[in-house]
């Protein structure tokens, strides 16, 4: 979904009932404008203007219903888990977004509600943030606990966005897991997680690629690989994933790549030849071969698997 016009979810107007029978609302009001499609209920006691909503992507309605579960809530809690990941603006790719997650300050086991999941747990200092004016768990937190509720591929996409953009890094992950981490419930991923995120990885696609490398049994590539002209001792790529060992490097294809740095006016066959003239240079001075993945690829895994370990071990035949 295109949200360049869609409005901020943190400034979407919102009010819950009391707060509009405080302004003199009736029932009967109430109702009739949620008839007539002026508003819209994102969960129980709670309204928004309905053209706004529309707007929004599923992350925005998320914070949206966010929002109104934090200000309808009896006792301090935070935004945590997948709601947190959200609100520090992490990929969503692979979460369950049903459910608004936010934990308890007070350490008391929470009550759920529909739509709404309390979490019970210690807040150690340094666990809280604040994000537009709401108490959210730190990325470091999130990254692990969103770890404990997901399979490992959206768990690791998570953490990785987080290092990559520099909202956290290793040690800080590592020395929050130390401290606690595993009397969670359902940590069985989050060690895996932990040891394997890395600030080089810089998207969802690639997150994925590492992993289907893992999967494939191939070893580990290097991401950000980087190819330096002899002549000058200029560094004039970095490859996504190599093997420089091997003779091979994968270049993940999202269309951001041919997208997010056009000029006005500028034509994106420009930025497919400037790509070619880039792949040509590096085959000149490696000699590696190269394998381009997009996100399709990723729906036949088990042929992509097969093109991998090809790449990479040009020479073995696979069994039947």
């Amino acid at each position: 979904m295109d949200t360049t016009d869609a409005p901020d979810p943190f400034d979407v107007w919102l009010r819950l009932r009391r707060e509009l029978v405080a302004e003199n609302w009736k029932d009967r009001g109430i109702v009739r404008m949620l008839q007539n499609g002026a508003w819209h209920r994102p969960r129980r006691g709670a309204y928004v203007e309905s053209p706004a909503w529309k707007a929004l992507d599923a992350s925005g309605q998320h914070v949206v219903r966010t929002r109104a579960a934090m200000r309808a809530a009896r006792t301090e809690v935070a935004v945590s888990h997948v709601s947190a990941a959200i609100f520090h603006g992490g990929p969503t790719w692979g979460l369950d977004l049903t459910d608004v997650h936010l934990t308890r300050k007070d350490g008391k086991v929470g009550r759920d509600e529909a739509g709404i999941h309390q979490h019970c747990g210690v807040i150690e200092t340094g666990d809280l943030q604040d994000v537009r004016g709401f108490d959210v768990m730190s990325p470091a937190r999130v990254a692990l606990e969103v770890s404990t509720m997901s399979p490992l591929g959206p768990s690791l996409a998570v953490l990785n966005d987080f290092l990559h953009r520099g909202l956290t890094t290793p040690e800080e992950v590592r020395r929050r897991y130390d401290a606690g981490i595993v009397c969670w419930p359902d940590s069985r991923v989050t060690e895996l997680v932990v040891r394997m995120g890395d600030p080089r990885i810089e998207s969802v696609l690639e997150t994925r690629i590492f992993l289907l490398c893992r999967e494939a049994g191939l070893p580990a590539p290097v991401p950000q690989y980087e190819v330096i002209d002899p002549a000058t001792g200029v560094v004039i790529a970095r490859l996504d994933f190599c093997w420089p060992e091997l003779g091979a490097w994968v270049e993940a294809d999202g269309k951001v790549k041919y997208t997010s740095g056009l000029r006005p006016g500028q034509d994106p066959a420009e930025v497919v030849f400037r790509e070619k003239r880039r792949e040509d240079r590096i085959r000149e001075l490696t000699g590696f071969r190269l394998m381009r993945l997009v996100w399709s690829d990723l729906s036949t895994p088990e042929a992509t698997k097969r093109r991998l370990r090809h790449l990479v071990h040009p020479g073995q035949i696979e069994a039947s």
